[in-house]
């Protein structure tokens, strides 16, 4: 196949494009570098090239309280790439079938995290802005797809992991900020401090996993939505013991801060649809997943940044 990535240099995009490359179809790798999707003409370029799938997975967005900062930014740019790429999807690539990200924080606290609520309710209000953005790409694929009869697949993942995360300053999704300051707790003696109480709880996907079910996803199922995600969380405690063991740091030495922005109290995606479409649907254990983690993090010296 013949097939265009937006946000190619990312977290999830590198693995993707991994995983892509491996089964030998033709990419097209965009990113912030070579493309810049808040500019329509800079998609031109690529117009004459004819796509079998476009993956869009390109967003303005970091982890941790970067909504709670940004919120203004956000709808706009947010707002402008995922614009751009839908109109350029509509007249150029019609042909192609549109792969989407949405985002877990879209569902209202307190629901039942099923694909049927996705529209439904309102965010919680510090990824208010995001979630909203989100929910109108999902919205601009539906009223394309049925207007025109194009095709699209929206995916909605919960939280990656594992190895090739990003260490360039920006910051880092929960997992990845425990790990890397436990081990600088072990390397340094720097002190172990994690936000919120430590009850919050977090449902956590490995990248190759995910990577590997929404291909699965795309070449099988059009104008539908999912959620992938392991199907049971855990709080931040139970992680930060689990690493602590691994790392070999006492845990008991961990300090929380309960006064430190935690975002959604629980976080954990429905997957009884995937379930009835992939019945052998599994993920990597846990504890493999944390082991190959923090192998990276000590193989690339990933944890020596401060962030």
């Amino acid at each position: 196949m013949n097939i265009v990535v937006t946000g190619s240099s990312g977290f999830l995009g590198s693995a993707l494009c991994r995983h892509l490359e491996d089964e030998s179809h033709e990419l097209t790798r965009l990113n912030s570098r070579n493309c810049d999707l808040c500019k329509a003409e800079s998609l031109e370029k690529y117009s004459s090239e004819k796509y079998d799938l476009v993956f869009h997975l390109a967003a303005w967005t970091q982890a941790g309280d970067f909504c709670l900062k940004h919120q203004g930014e956000q709808w706009i740019i947010n707002q402008q790439i995922n614009t751009n790429l839908l109109a350029w999807w509509a007249d150029k690539q019609p042909q192609s079938k549109l792969v989407i990200m949405g985002t877990s924080c879209v569902y209202a606290p307190g629901s039942d995290l099923r694909e049927s609520n996705y529209m439904l309710g309102e965010p919680i209000d510090s990824l208010y802005t995001y979630a909203m953005t989100k929910k109108m790409l999902y919205q601009g694929a539906r009223a394309l797809s049925q207007q025109f009869g194009m095709r699209y697949l929206c995916a909605v993942p919960s939280t990656l992991y594992g190895a090739g995360y990003h260490t360039d300053g920006r910051q880092m999704h929960f997992i990845f900020d425990l790990i890397r300051k436990i081990i600088r707790g072990k390397e340094y003696g720097e002190p172990v401090v994690l936000w919120g109480d430590g009850y919050q709880r977090r449902e956590l996907v490995l990248v190759e996993d995910f990577v590997r079910i929404l291909w699965h996803l795309a070449q099988n199922f059009d104008n539908e939505i999912f959620n992938i995600g392991a199907g049971e969380e855990y709080s931040i405690r139970t992680f930060a013991e689990r690493i602590c063991e691994i790392v070999g740091y006492p845990n008991e030495k961990i300090q929380y801060d309960s006064g430190r922005y935690v975002g959604a109290k629980s976080k954990c995606l429905n997957i009884e649809k995937l379930k009835s479409v992939m019945p052998s649907y599994a993920t990597l254990p846990l504890s493999d997943g944390l082991r190959e983690t923090i192998e990276w993090f000590y193989e690339t010296k990933a944890y020596g940044q401060r962030v």
